[in-house]
């Protein structure tokens, strides 16, 4: 499948899903806090990098553009419209990153509105949504598979924006496509880029931080993926409270 047809089909997939969740209550409210919890799941577990001078900005801009509970519609919004003009307007690298970033979107939100589903089928509500509920759908999901494949998006994620840093004048390139992106209708699109280029270039600045960075962020999830599948729901619920504090 081409890059632009991809980019449509995962915002396609995020907009359905969107749009049945405004169009039930229950499921929007329980989907809006699980990514709330989640949200604060990697707040607290990744505290300590975001205290980072170091590793500071490259963990907030994997939490707000990656792990958040923000809005992006206007960004997906965005991706839409310009999908089939995206390879005329950035270097193939670019709209690689822009592909795995909407595959990435996708594949999160149809996981969050799984979770949320088994919560409105056991008519939960938003006061229920604590760890041992988390849990109770997390199992009721499963889908580790997708869950690993998650993970391995982000991280590949992470890499493409290191290797964008080393392309020749990208940097200069970004920066005059400020207005024109602004004026076609790409702001959103543009700033994340801008954003992660920023950042990544800055961390590639000493040799390994990258690979340490994502290492951690490898390490930390696969472990809470493994614990979150393998462990008694009793343990892992009391584990998950504690980052929920």
């Amino acid at each position: 499948m081409d890059p632009a047809s991809t980019i449509r089909q995962s915002i396609e997939t995020v907009a359905t899903l969107r749009a049945r969740a405004a169009a039930q209550p229950a499921l929007g409210a329980a989907v809006a806090s699980i990514k709330r919890l989640q949200a604060r799941r990697f707040r607290h577990r990744y505290a300590d990098l975001m205290a980072s001078k170091d590793f500071g900005p490259a963990s907030c801009f994997f939490l707000e553009e990656l792990y958040s509970d923000a809005d992006y519609s206007q960004r997906d919004a965005q991706f839409a419209r310009i999908a089939g003009t995206l390879a005329t307007v950035f270097p193939a690298s670019v709209v690689d990153t822009a592909v795995a970033l909407s595959q990435l979107h996708a594949l999160t939100e149809e996981l969050d509105h799984g979770m949320a589903t088994h919560y409105v089928q056991h008519a939960m509500t938003p006061a229920d949504l604590d760890a041992v509920a988390y849990l109770s759908a997390w199992h009721a999901v499963g889908k580790r598979a997708e869950r690993l494949q998650q993970l391995a998006d982000v991280l590949s994620l992470g890499r493409e924006l290191a290797v964008l840093t080393h392309k020749p004048g990208l940097a200069l390139l970004l920066k005059l496509m400020r207005r024109p992106a602004e004026a076609a209708g790409m702001g959103s699109l543009q700033r994340f880029l801008e954003r992660g280029f920023a950042i990544f270039a800055t961390l590639s600045r000493s040799k390994g931080r990258v690979d340490a960075f994502l290492s951690t962020v490898e390490n930390r999830e696969s472990t809470w993926l493994k614990n979150m599948f393998d462990n008694a729901p009793e343990q892992e619920a009391a584990a998950l409270s504690v980052l929920l504090q």
